[in-house]
């Protein structure tokens, strides 16, 4: 009953939240959720010395809550299906070249970017941290969150083929980010890893190429289903049974959960719309997963704005963290320009569209899941910390700004 209890909390919380930023702040509901629950957080610091029982009681209900499972095993399935679903097949493929760039050698350069200047960066404030993990970090905080940069970027008026380069890189990054991600972990643990080529391939191909090729099957299976039937009833619970069955089995298999939905949302959401369904079931699959998707990003963002509750002297962290940030986005535009520089083929990309980029690759939910996996012994807090400045900042600031920038650059050239 406790985890029932604690679910209850939250949706209440969502609820009340969303109602308060829909009807008084008018931001976009993921960043003005995640600013009330801060504030709520802040305020239960402040008032936790006078009442430490009322603290310590919401404390638990927030620790309570495992973070990492929640999203890596439920939530991050459903927000990426539910994103793939409504992405065009053939506006993709256009991109693909960038898009598989930025989504598998753009995380690898800036997981060494970061990390290195991290690295040099801890030796000129006095601390010593572990080349290693830096590197740790730099994997974890590498790859644009798909919810926040879905969540986010359809609302901020950008150009088509520039939301498609943007959201697709996130969808499809996560494979290359988990890989690289637990392998330098188990390095820094001291732990026997083999670091040839052809094992680091294996893994890669096993996380990424098995997730993508399981959701391509289980997407043309379910398509399949529903050409032979005529109830959106069922086809909703069909593409529910995709995503939590898929789950299963993507767990059972050791491959990536999350580029298996990814796959399976593009294949029901382009194939099955066009071979399988009616206008009926297309009408209501789209609602149906248009609220799923809006439920649950309200959510996690609440649990990220709380997050800041489980957090140990955060404010310690007050010159490394903005210096963290000022690092992740260096990261991220050689990140992006690197391969613009040196692949051929991959397009044309002026300026403004290089600093849209840039400023839209926000960082969510997934980096904290992943920096709350580090051990104790590796610097935990301090990783989550930074961590938290960085993803509070892309969000709040980033996600604020990424539309009045791109309709001031709109301006710019038609004064031209």
């Amino acid at each position: 009953m406790e985890l029932y209890y604690s679910f209850s909390v939250l949706i209440v919380l969502t609820a009340i939240f969303s109602y308060l930023n829909l009807r008084y702040l008018k931001l976009p509901s993921a960043i003005g959720i995640m600013l009330l629950a801060m504030i709520v957080s802040i305020s239960l610091v402040i008032a936790g010395k006078s009442y430490p029982d009322m603290f310590t009681g919401f404390t638990d209900i927030i620790a309570s809550v495992d973070f990492t499972e929640v999203l890596m095993g439920s939530m991050l399935n459903f927000l990426l299906f539910a994103g793939a679903i409504h992405i065009s097949l053939h506006d993709l493929r256009k991109q693909r070249i960038p898009v598989m760039m930025f989504s598998t050698v753009g995380v690898i350069i800036s997981t060494f970017i970061v990390g290195t200047i991290l690295y040099f960066t801890f030796i000129l404030l006095g601390v010593t941290i572990p080349f290693i993990e830096c590197l740790v970090f730099g994997a974890l905080i590498s790859p644009t969150d798909p919810i926040a940069v879905i969540g986010i970027l359809k609302k901020a008026g950008i150009r088509k083929s520039l939301e498609i380069k943007v959201a697709g890189e996130s969808l499809f990054n996560d494979g290359v980010a988990v890989v690289l991600f637990a392998v330098l972990l188990q390095l820094a643990r001291g732990s026997e890893v083999d670091l040839t080529f052809l094992h680091i391939s294996g893994l890669f191909l096993q996380e990424a190429g098995g997730g993508i090729a399981m959701g391509l099957l289980l997407g043309f299976i379910a398509s399949q289903g529903i050409k032979r039937i005529n109830s959106y009833n069922v086809t909703v619970m069909i593409t529910l049974a995709v995503v939590m069955g898929g789950y299963l089995v993507t767990r059972m298999l050791h491959i990536s959960g999350p580029l298996t939905m990814v796959a399976a949302g593009l294949v029901i959401g382009n194939y099955g719309k066009a071979v399988a369904m009616s206008a009926a079931d297309k009408d209501y699959l789209d609602k149906f997963w248009e609220l799923i998707d809006e439920i649950l990003n309200a959510m996690l963002f609440l649990i990220i704005g709380f997050e800041l509750l489980l957090i140990p002297n955060l404010q310690q962290y007050w010159l490394i963290g903005p210096l963290t940030i000022l690092i992740v986005l260096l990261a991220r535009f050689f990140s992006i320009w690197l391969p613009i520089k040196f692949v051929p083929n991959i397009g044309s990309f002026d300026a403004r569209t290089i600093t849209i980029l840039v400023w839209g690759g926000l960082r969510g939910g997934v980096s904290v899941a992943l920096a709350l996996t580090i051990d104790d012994h590796l610097h935990h807090n301090l990783f989550l910390a930074i961590t938290y400045y960085v993803v509070v900042f892309s969000i709040v600031v980033q996600g604020l700004t990424v539309g009045r920038l791109t309709q001031m650059q709109k301006a710019n050239k038609r004064v031209k």
